[in-house]
């Protein structure tokens, strides 16, 4: 989605990086390359990885051999590799939470996916610090370069402040603006003054700070809390297995989208361009998010209270004549 650049209070070429760089939306991962965009692929592939990598962990009969998580993890990684092409870093670490979450429902031990995913983590860690520092040999780095700065600038936003900490920095401020009861509804100079880059889909938890304060934002936290919490419940009252996976799958997408969100403005997180429940503009994150939803209130509807051989069934009762002796 193109903005007027002329409209930002900082340079054309900041604005072009920043835009492309920070946001997580480009022209890759869109049908549509004209003023009317139409749809993300990316967004529905989350829900589609859930579909289907729950119908592929049902059928697995145990989870505990090493050779057993070989299939789940490819099953995600193609879908995973293919976004990050695009490149879409934000949606490829979606990916990474739904299956994390989806193999420990599934009964996989805990220092397994300890051993996967944190394991994994300090890898491209290590591999991206070798990228930097070891020069007398190429180390390829499958990401873009502003993919890399906006991981790095998240340890030090004010070391270009005009350029990939931009967002970071002004998201920041925002934040600090809204105090304890915020300035308003529709009251947020960041959001009005155009300081605040992607304020309507990235960036949109900065606004709601802003504008509804500390106490606001508490409040909407507090509501994606016991969205997360009863999606939660009905997982777990599943009728099956099938049912409890699909329900961890949704959980799992919804809590990273928040957490990822909410910390990305306050500076706990890197910035890694994921929308906002329900809230952030896009109508196929919209989508997707009702869909998920659809999901969970399917998996309720059968739970297992609502199974026919669980319902107890009523004593017919029995009418006799009464004899009566002469």
């Amino acid at each position: 989605m193109y903005v007027n650049s002329r409209s930002r209070p900082f340079p054309y070429d900041s604005f072009q990086y920043t835009r492309r760089g920070l946001s997580g939306r480009d022209h890759y991962n869109t049908y549509f390359d004209n003023d009317c965009r139409f749809t993300l692929p990316s967004e529905f592939a989350k829900i589609a990885v859930v579909v289907t990598l729950a119908t592929h962990l049902a059928k697995k009969k145990t989870l505990s051999r090493w050779r057993d998580l070989i299939s789940p993890l490819l099953h995600v990684a193609l879908p995973m590799l293919l976004i990050l092409k695009q490149p879409d870093l934000g949606t490829a670490l979606v990916f990474v939470a739904i299956v994390a979450g989806m193999l420990f429902m599934a009964g996989v031990p805990i220092w397994k996916l300890l051993l996967i995913f944190p394991g994994g983590f300090a890898l491209v860690v290590l591999w991206i610090y070798l990228h930097l520092t070891v020069h007398s040999i190429h180390i390829p780095l499958p990401m873009h370069q502003y993919q890399l700065n906006r991981l790095l600038i998240f340890l030090n936003p004010n070391k270009d402040p005009l350029g990939a900490g931009f967002n970071v920095i002004q998201s920041r401020i925002a934040v600090g603006i809204g105090g304890t009861w915020g300035l308003g509804l529709f009251g947020a100079h960041a959001n009005q003054l155009s300081f605040l880059p992607e304020a309507y889909t990235d960036f949109i938890f900065a606004v709601i700070a802003e504008e509804l304060g500390f106490v606001g934002s508490m409040a909407v936290l507090f509501a994606y809390l016991l969205l997360l919490a009863r999606g939660t419940y009905i997982a777990a009252q599943a009728r099956d297995r099938y049912g409890m996976l699909l329900a961890a799958g949704v959980v799992a997408m919804f809590a990273f989208h928040v957490v990822e969100s909410a910390g990305m403005v306050s500076g706990v997180m890197p910035v890694a361009g994921v929308p906002l429940p329900f809230m952030s503009y896009g109508g196929s994150a919209f989508l997707t998010d009702s869909a998920g939803i659809g999901i969970l209130l399917n998996v309720y509807m059968r739970r297992k209270s609502s199974s026919p051989s669980s319902v107890p069934m009523a004593t017919p009762v029995v009418y006799s004549k009464k004899v009566t002796q002469q």
